[in-house]
């Protein structure tokens, strides 16, 4: 690959978040941008100098100059879009889930490794400042043995247009499998889903699916570890939540029950008064390029880029973009994976698929396919 890694950013409603953290990434070009409504494309175009713009995707993999792109549009375009560039011979980044079927997953692991190129689903949850301190705490030894981990994502789509309305609660789990899996590394071996409770019945006619509440057991492959994760969609009093916590022999560490809270960490051994602390999270900037570092809790858009425009970041989703751009950037430079790459977001992406359908069948055990796991 060239010094310079060109990229082009695809669907600029979330996906415009990432366009400044391109852009003062050292190294990096953020060459083109595509989006289907000419309108926004151009003040998205014109807010940033950016000057290759595409309505057209097909006509946008066809550039010789593009090296890699970053999908940010809707989940039923995810599979394919994927598999088209990476058929055209870029390399992909792709918000979550990966895919929504077991097959597109299938095809997108057998390309990476047929054209040797790099993909990564971009989950956000597995570098929020949250995720990345219980993190640390594992790899500093001071969790002590992982005994358990459980984590589960609710949030109340009610209006959401489009694909949204009685969408399968596990379908898109990645956020709530994603750092069970991530934390040691591991791959889910097995599942077993139970739905809970009936939504509307306007929503359950778009997938034939009642279950308000979908929760699953995820054993862990070469492991003695099991993980506990939950989704809600709709019908369920709920403030949204991405949750994840780990329990050790030394400390444990939960999410707060109210967004925004401080974690709480329970150590061992101590009175029991004194087991639980209340601990801010820190931020972990440091571990990024200086020109990017700002953009974990700053917002994108500050006074010396574009006021005018409103997106925020930083408090949402942990802080995470700019280690998302920092993890696919950096994999593309050196030559090696990213953390997840094509088989690990195989993996973590079926659970939730295939959760859905052990829910189906009242709680089967269903395995992981074959090309999910490293060879």
């Amino acid at each position: 690959m060239s010094k310079t890694i060109n990229i082009a950013i695809i669907g600029l409603g979330f996906g415009a978040e990432f366009i400044p953290i391109y852009q003062k990434y050292p190294g990096v070009k953020l060459v083109a941008i595509c989006q289907r409504n000419k309108a926004k494309l151009d003040e998205i175009g014109n807010a940033f100098g950016i000057e290759k713009r595409y309505t057209d995707y097909d006509e946008l993999l066809k550039d010789p100059d593009i090296h890699a792109v970053h999908i940010n549009t809707p989940i039923p375009d995810h599979g394919i879009q994927s598999i088209k560039a990476l058929k055209a011979g870029k390399h992909v980044a792709c918000t979550v889930p990966m895919a929504t079927t077991v097959e597109e997953c299938e095809e997108i692991v057998r390309l990476t490794h047929e054209k040797k190129l790099t993909y990564m689903m971009m989950e956000t949850v597995v570098y929020a400042r949250e995720f990345l301190y219980m993190k640390e705490l594992y790899e500093k030894g001071e969790l002590g043995k992982v005994q358990f981990i459980k984590a589960s994502h609710q949030q109340d789509m009610d209006g959401w247009p489009n694909y949204w309305p009685g969408l399968p609660p596990m379908y898109y789990a990645t956020h709530c499998v994603g750092p069970v899996l991530g934390l040691l590394r591991k791959e889910a071996e097995y599942v077993s889903c139970f739905g809970s409770g009936t939504i509307r019945e306007e929503l359950i006619k778009h997938y034939n699916s009642p279950y308000a509440v979908e929760t699953t057991h995820v054993k862990l492959k070469d492991s003695d570890l099991s993980a506990h994760v939950y989704r809600s969609l709709f019908d369920v009093a709920r403030q949204y939540r991405e949750s994840f916590e780990v329990y050790g022999s030394k400390k444990s560490v939960e999410w707060p029950l109210i967004e925004g809270k401080p974690l709480v960490v329970h150590t061992a051994k101590k009175p029991e008064h004194e087991i639980p602390e209340e601990v801010e999270c820190p931020d972990f900037a440091k571990l990024l390029p200086e020109p990017i570092q700002r953009f974990t809790t700053k917002g994108v858009y500050d006074a010396d880029d574009h006021q005018h425009l409103s997106f925020t970041q930083g408090a949402g989703h942990g802080g995470s973009h700019p280690h998302l751009v920092h993890e696919f950037v950096n994999a593309l430079k050196e030559g090696k994976q990213p953390y997840p790459n094509a088989t690990q977001s195989a993996n973590i992406t079926c659970v939730g698929i295939l959760a859905h359908e052990s829910a189906q069948q009242g709680g089967k055990v269903i395995p992981l396919p074959e090309f999910t796991f490293a060879k």
